[in-house]
């Protein structure tokens, strides 16, 4: 281009401009011109004002940060290398809504690399108040996000102590749209019931995450998008207080309006179940799994410990058995404590075979043991003159089959797991296990 007003040839310099247009995919710009509008216009405006675009560079990311837009980040490194000197775009905060990206831009018209900004509207070129106005507008665009943030927060927040979860409900229940925002939530007459059982079976039956999805798996159940729910995600579920009508957001635990799939007691009871102790191989001794088999399915018993924490700080271990699965995966035999069992056995203890020779030998290995505790630790025997008046032979006569059961009940109170095992290896008596009962074989 040429200037001949002082009768001199002066080529003027061409400002080479790239046309950025920008939209996010976020909330706060849903109502922002899409990125093909914003590049038709801006093009018509260079035509018309025979301005020379020498790229169209275009972005789908929010401007709330600085430094994390690609595009945006290549094309002020563009004009640091003189690339580009002007910039196109439809408004402001298309280029900025952080005060980060807003000073680079102003630092490179300060340098004189960055020679005008042109908006559909407006232009900016280094002077100080057009860059002032620059400044303003894109600040105003930042005052308006962090507004916006602070009362969505606020809304959220109400929300909750209102008794509603904010966001997408949790499987087994669905939100309720009102004006095509989300009023409350409801328990879905599909799923929800599923998902109250599979607590039930983990809480009453001693159920696994791998077991339940075994029989999610099985009985075809899908989550909302149609997809088998993998075992991770039942886990979660299991852990949601949400399905007995708390839960928790922002850090914050609130009572919820919405109805409970289950009780506090029974998610209590599934927590306790999936307290998954470490194992420990060759340490853990579950007495009573080879005495029993189970009552439906004519499996073996298996055994779990859990530990729960107590109010007052202590940890309390419990010790479960149940019925193993081997033989029918979906034996629904629910579980029972170790006490409960040892209750019941020694209620039966007088009808209970075992093998007398091998509890005798026990019964006077531990009587010689604490005679030799006496005598070595404490001294006693000789003190009092006793240690040759014992009779092993006393032990023999018949009324020793009660002091032997009496040894039993000893031992299956208030033995070591080891001790229980070794007793319940001289049972000749089997038992079956069902319903929380234990019954007598039949031979």
């Amino acid at each position: 281009m040429e200037n001949k007003n002082d009768g001199k040839i002066h080529e003027i310099e061409q400002i080479k401009y790239c046309l950025y247009a920008r939209k996010s995919t976020e909330s706060d710009e849903r109502q922002a011109m899409s990125i093909d509008s914003q590049i038709k216009e801006m093009k018509l405006m260079a035509e018309r004002d025979e301005l020379f675009i020498k790229e169209i560079r275009q972005e789908s990311h929010s401007a709330k940060s600085s430094g994390l837009r690609p595009v945006f980040n290549q094309l002020l490194i563009d004009i640091r290398e003189e690339k580009f000197d002007g910039i196109l775009t439809w408004a402001p905060d298309r280029l900025s809504r952080n005060a980060g990206d807003l000073g680079t831009l102003v630092d490179l018209m300060d340098q004189g690399k960055l020679k005008t900004i042109k908006t559909f509207s407006q232009s900016f070129s280094n002077n100080p108040n057009e860059k002032f106005l620059l400044m303003i507008l894109c600040s105003q665009a930042k005052l308006e996000n962090d507004q916006k943030g602070i009362n969505v927060k606020r809304g959220l927040r109400a929300k909750c102590e209102a008794g509603w979860r904010p966001g997408n409900a949790p499987i087994g229940y669905v939100n309720r749209l009102s004006n095509n925002r989300i009023a409350h939530i409801e328990i879905d007459k599909k799923r929800g019931p599923v998902i109250k059982e599979m607590f039930q079976r983990v809480a009453e039956q001693g159920h696994s995450g791998r077991t339940i999805k075994y029989w999610l798996d099985k009985k075809g159940f899908e989550t909302k998008v149609g997809k088998k729910m993998v075992l991770a995600e039942i886990y979660r579920v299991l852990k949601n207080p949400f399905y007995y009508g708390e839960f928790e957001f922002g850090g914050k635990h609130y009572k919820g309006k919405h109805k409970p799939l289950i009780t506090k007691q029974t998610f209590d009871k599934v927590q306790v179940q999936l307290t998954v102790v470490p194992k420990q191989w060759n340490k853990q001794v579950f007495p009573f799994k080879s005495l029993f088999t189970c009552g439906q399915c004519g499996g073996g018993v298996t055994a779990e410990e859990k530990y729960k924490k107590l109010l007052n700080g202590k940890i309390k271990r419990y010790v479960y058995y149940h019925c193993a699965r081997s033989v029918d995966y979906d034996c629904d035999q629910p579980y029972i404590t170790e006490e409960d069992l040892v209750r019941q056995i020694l209620a039966k203890i007088d009808e209970i075979e075992f093998d007398q020779e091998g509890v005798s030998k026990k019964l006077k290995s531990e009587i010689s043991h604490y005679h030799r505790l006496r005598a070595d630790v404490l001294h006693q025997e000789i003190l009092e003159r006793q240690l040759k008046t014992f009779d092993y032979p006393l032990i023999e006569e018949k009324s020793d089959k009660e002091r032997m059961k009496d040894y039993i009940v000893h031992v299956l109170k208030t033995g070591f797991s080891e001790e229980k095992q070794e007793i319940i290896n001289l049972f000749k008596t089997k038992f079956i296990l069902k319903d929380k009962q234990i019954f007598k074989t039949e031979n």
